[in-house]
């Protein structure tokens, strides 16, 4: 290859990586991709990203390329990148074991053999300190003076890209908080544990997606999305909700309406997991058969996360504690849904149900909390979870 189909070859790495790093807002992804993009345009043999973290002081990695998820964690100031880090300064090393700030440790651990590292501080747009770059063992000889110029030009690609995703992160935590609070005020009054219920909508939802085989985008949608279901719970009176016996039929209609509320409370939202989560409030309770409520929605006309929440929402119903019965051991839920295939349930999210069933046992296990199952309990429909 000549020098010149070398520079357009680079030129075009580079141009890969500033679309790469400028489009993906999930932040461990991203630094899974920079150290890949890195890897493969420095001809290196690992490269590693840590970012600051200024709560600890410490410098942190989940990326590590040949060592799975391990998470690498280095003080401030101490090994290679913590020197980076406090002094802002690139360091290349071509003998990794003869530098005295180089920690054997990981080498050791991992059985893995460091020979030459170049290192080089990630900074904003403000000139700050937010992480290191670390390149390991270039495959044709050590590091050289065009390779640091070059890992400059890319750190300062990527630290604009980190920070967004750290900011889009730090906005998303913000709005799950809020979500969660919003789902905890509609279910406090009637669950005996809500933290658990919540979580097992949540986790139910997602692994049920995962098993239908929604994209991962999607997954997380519903994940976070599902347990604002009975957000419209919120306007039902308690002498109705909290009733221990069986509801009229007038009393049922009123149970109806939280259907209606959740959908109005959240329609109208800009967000799109708050849109999501207006089709789960307003139809978790359609059947797939048309036979459902409010709307008697049939088959693909009942969203698709709806349909998958209220697989999650009568599974965990059936084995849950409430006010009206005892729950129900898990087996026993799962020959309802499936008995329900193609009537209340969709007969692909039933499927899908199957698929992830062991998963969902174990999450199930996890939150049973120190009540014990009652076998044998009769099934009563006239409820609004069943």
């Amino acid at each position: 290859m000549t020098r010149a189909e070398e520079l357009e070859n680079l030129l075009r790495l580079l141009v890969n990586f500033g679309g790469v790093v400028s489009k993906e807002t999930n932040l461990s992804k991203l630094l899974e991709l920079i150290a890949e993009q890195v890897k493969t345009i420095l001809a290196c043999d690992r490269c590693s990203v840590f970012i600051l973290d200024r709560q600890t002081n410490e410098l942190w990695s989940k990326v590590a390329l040949g060592m799975q998820h391990t998470e690498i964690r280095v003080p401030f100031g101490k090994g290679i990148a913590g020197h980076v880090a406090s002094s802002g300064l690139t360091i290349n090393i071509k003998d990794a074991y003869l530098d005295q700030r180089f920690n054997h440790d990981l080498d050791r651990l991992t059985g893995y053999r460091t020979h030459s590292i170049l290192a080089v501080p990630l900074k904003n747009v403000s000139g700050h300190i937010i992480g290191v770059f670390e390149a390991m063992n270039k495959k044709s000889a050590p590091f050289n003076v065009d390779d640091e110029g070059l890992m400059q030009l890319i750190s300062s690609l990527a630290a604009s890209g980190i920070e967004n995703a750290q900011l889009y992160e730090s906005l998303s935590k913000s709005q799950l908080e809020t979500i969660y609070r919003l789902a905890i005020t509609a279910e406090y009054r009637d669950q005996q544990d809500t933290a658990i219920h919540l979580r097992h909508i949540s986790e139910y939802s997602a692994l049920i997606a995962q098993g239908l085989g929604l994209p991962e985008r999607e997954v997380e949608n519903i994940r976070y999305a599902s347990p604002l279901h009975d957000i419209g719970k919120v306007g039902i009176a308690d002498a109705i909700l909290l009733k221990p016996g069986k509801l009229t039929a007038e009393e049922f209609e009123e149970i109806k309406k939280h259907t209606l509320y959740g959908a109005k409370i959240l329609c109208n939202a800009e967000s799109s997991l708050l849109q999501i989560a207006c089709k789960v409030a307003g139809s978790h309770h359609e059947k797939f058969d048309g036979t459902g409520y409010p709307a008697r929605l049939k088959a693909e006309q009942i969203s698709v996360y709806a349909r998958i929440v209220s697989v999650a929402d009568v599974f965990d119903a059936l084995c849950s504690q409430r006010v009206y019965k005892p729950k129900w051991e898990p087996q026993k839920a799962r020959e309802y849904i499936n008995g329900e295939k193609g009537k209340a349930f969709d007969p692909s999210v039933v499927e899908a149900f199957e698929k992830v069933y062991g998963e969902i046992l174990k999450m199930h296990a996890l939150g049973d909390g120190k009540t014990t199952i009652i076998p044998g309990i009769t099934k009563e429909m006239n409820r609004h979870t069943y």
